[in-house]
Formats: C-alpha cells, structure tokens, sequence
C-alpha cells in the first residue's frame, strides 16, 4: 500500500475502508503536525471539504491530530479545492488541507494537501509522511499542555475566494444567460454568487446537497444534463462543475458539449493572439485529442505533452516557465492566477473571452476539429503492467498497425481507482470503436 499511499490526486479510497478509516486521517495529520512544527513554530493550517456526509469525519480527525502536534487549524468550510489554496497564500498559511474525492461518488473521500506557496505537496514531503503514518512503533511528539494548537472557523473565506474570482474577470457578463450546474458540490453556493455579481443571469442546477447526492446524474460528469437546460432556457452557455469544481466542462448555446481540450484551444488561440503564451507552449497530458497537437501547430504554437494528472501537467509548466495547461478531463491551469486547476477560473477566463470577441461559444469551438477518440474503462484486480500481457501487447501493436500514423492507442492505470484505461484514437470512427472494444475486452480477460 505504501508506494500507492498518496496517488495523483492525493490520498483516495472508499470511506471505512484502509485508507480513508479516521486514525489513518489521524495519524496523517500528526506526523503532517510534526513535521511542519519541526519547521515552524506554532505552525497554521486551512481546512477546506466538499459537499460529503463523511467530511466532517475527516475534519475532526485532521484538526485533532494537528492541535495535538501544536499547530492552528483554520475551517474555511464548504469550498472549492482551487480556493484551499488560494487561501493558503493570502493567509501565509503553512499547509492547506482539502476534503474530497472530487468528481467521485458520495460513498469514497479524499485527503490532499497544498503547501505554502499553494501548489500540491511535493512527492517528497508527501513520501515522509507516508512512512511517519505507516510505521506502527512510531511515537508521536504531542504538544505539551498549554502549546496545543486551536481551531478557529474563517468565516470570510468564501468572499475572500469570490472577490479574488471577480478581480481575475475582466469584462461584465450582463446580458449573458449562464446554465451553472454544481454537481452538488462545494461551488453550489459561490458560484452564482460570483457569476449574478457580474452581471450574468444564472440558471442554477445541481446545488442542494444532502451529503449523498454530490456528483449524482449532474456536474462535468453528466454534462448531458446541463445542455438540456441550455436549450430549454436558450442560454449563452453551459458551465458544469465536478464535485470539488477544479474541473471545467462547457457546452455551446447549441447545446453541444465541449471538454477540456477544446477548451484548451479556445484559451490557447486567445492567449497566443495577444503574445500571452509563454514560449507558445501549451501543457497537457498524453490523453488529449491529437486535434490539438495540429492545431497547436497551426496557430504557431506547441503542445506539450504529460503523463496523466494535473499534478504531472504543473509539474512540466513549472519547469519549462509555461503559464497555460490543461487536461482534457477539464483541469484548466492558469498559472498567472492559481496553482491548481480551478473550474469557476477557467470558466470566467472563456466568458471573457465570448465578450470580447463577440463571439458565440460555438463559433469559438468550431476552431478545434476534434479526431474520433473512445475511452473505455475496465476494472482490475491490481496493477500489474501491461507489458506482462503477450495478448494484451499483441493486441495494441495490431491496432496501431491499423489506425497508422494519424491515430495512436493508450493505456494506462487510473492513478485514484483499479481501472486501467483503454483509450484509441483515430480518423475513423468505426475503427476506433471497434479497435478500443477489443483491446478491453482483452484487458477484462488477462487482468
């Protein structure tokens, strides 16, 4: 379990079961307590969580553990992932803690954490953590009475988050008509806040959590939903939001959907336009669509490619001194404005766009010729690599044979779930869906 304690997105898995049981989020947050009181005195911490029943479990715990460590805990509440850490900077903080399992169900829960500068914890830091909580001999260095640390509530949290929101837009939506779906989950309250407060009017979906419902049949996920309250409401466009809305997925006032490689495009032609892309690098990761390599191309730009996992696309712009990332999943980076992907961000950055333009969403879209791609999942027992498989090899090298140089095949192991992912891609649809149908059904057999 250990070299998988912390996946891409953190630390992930079904609440009351190993991990996500409260005495390994106990026993996270005192060895994350010692170590940064090593470091600090009377270090502070902001705790942020989603919409989940189970949150508040992981809350207790976690602010147990550190005031137990002599470090301050801050509750900002019901948040976006992307504001813990734009909190953590405005407030010096030391650490920030998110609840959340993101665009998961209700059933599974997520600890991750963001250091002081507001990106997520280095594998590092995350890897010392990791043996202080799995070493059962472990002793743990209490504060003693009198230095524990203190919980206090931020009650401005949310505004802080939604003004520095509203200063990122620079144009007024008045007149626009915004379908906004929240998927249940931590924008449910923010979000047409911010969107009514520039102007826009807001048809709202989605945003009656009862700790159950978060990620249900709504938000990024099941965008189907809100293109239907788009036509039915003849709206502008369409924003949906998964459960912790770092991540973004749109539709058109038609009604068509469009991911985080589209997206991606729109942002990317804009920022080029106005000498705004550093190096004309645009960062993804290996699963966006190979439409955007040409288009890239096209527009004078590059497309820069990364494993899968927005911490693997900040980690290339980072180095590379790159300012716009993204995947197509809808992790939309900003790096000028935030350290992690933020939906609402993202989602004001193409509005402003539409307005400047004068452009509709569709028109806007339509630059980026999407290649025909299919993504199917399958379930595993363990992550045993691929190249293990003869049959599984053979079938991949058969299908790329096929679909030649314009099309590629994929795979790879969710880095939260046991699923490997099958992705192919292609000119020719019929061939893509037939190629990827066969190269899981192989996968489900051999694994």
């Amino acid at each position: 379990m250990s070299e998988r304690f912390f996946g891409t997105d953190g630390l992930r898995g079904q609440v009351g079961e190993y991990p996500l049981v409260p005495e390994i989020a106990l026993r996270l947050a005192l060895a994350a307590g010692e170590y940064f009181a090593r470091h600090k005195k009377n270090p502070k911490v902001i705790i942020g969580k989603d919409t989940r029943l189970s949150c508040d479990i992981f809350e207790c715990a976690l602010s147990a553990g550190l005031c137990a460590s002599g470090v301050n805990v801050y509750l900002a509440g019901v948040l976006p992932t992307p504001a813990i850490s734009f909190l953590v900077q405005k407030e010096q903080a030391d650490l920030g803690v998110v609840i959340s399992a993101s665009h998961n169900k209700y059933t599974d829960n997520g600890i991750k954490f963001f250091d002081s500068t507001g990106f997520k914890l280095s594998d590092e830091v995350e890897n010392i953590l990791t043996n202080s909580v799995l070493d059962t001999s472990k002793v743990w260095q209490y504060a003693t009475p009198g230095k524990e640390g203190t919980v206090r509530y931020m009650n401005s949290a949310q505004n802080e988050y939604r003004e520095y929101l509203e200063a990122s837009c620079d144009v007024s939506l008045t007149g626009l008509t915004i379908v906004l779906d929240c998927a249940h989950g931590a924008a449910f309250a923010v979000g047409q806040e911010l969107l009514e407060k520039l102007g826009a009017k807001v048809i709202l979906m989605n945003a009656e959590p009862t700790g159950l419902n978060i990620n249900e049949e709504g938000g990024s996920l099941y965008p189907e939903y809100m293109a239907k309250e788009v036509l039915k409401y003849k709206a502008d466009i369409g924003i949906a939001l998964d459960g912790d809305a770092d991540r973004l997925i749109l539709c058109d006032e038609y009604g068509l959907v469009l991911d985080g490689d589209q997206i991606m495009a729109i942002c990317a032609k804009d920022l080029l336009s106005q000498n705004k892309l550093v190096g004309a690098n645009l960062v993804a990761t290996v699963m966006s669509n190979m439409a955007l390599d040409v288009f890239m191309a096209e527009n004078g730009g590059k497309l820069i490619r990364t494993a899968v996992g927005d911490r693997y696309v900040i980690e290339k712009m980072r180095e590379l001194g790159a300012t716009f990332g993204g995947e197509q999943s809808g992790h939309i980076l900003f790096m000028d404005n935030s350290k992690t992907g933020d939906g609402l961000l993202a989602a004001l950055k193409v509005l402003s766009i539409v307005v400047r333009t004068g452009k509709k969403v569709s028109e806007l879209a339509s630059m980026l010729k999407i290649f025909p791609q299919r993504l199917i999942n399958v379930s595993i027992k363990e992550r045993v690599p691929f190249r293990n498989f003869p049959e599984i090899e053979k079938a991949v090298k058969d299908a790329e044979k096929k679909l030649g140089e314009r099309g590629r095949v994929l795979l790879r192991f969710s880095g939260t779930e046991l699923k490997a992912r099958v992705m192919v891609e292609g000119e020719d649809l019929e061939l893509v869906d037939k190629l990827a149908e066969n190269i899981a059904e192989i996968v489900k057999k051999s694994m």
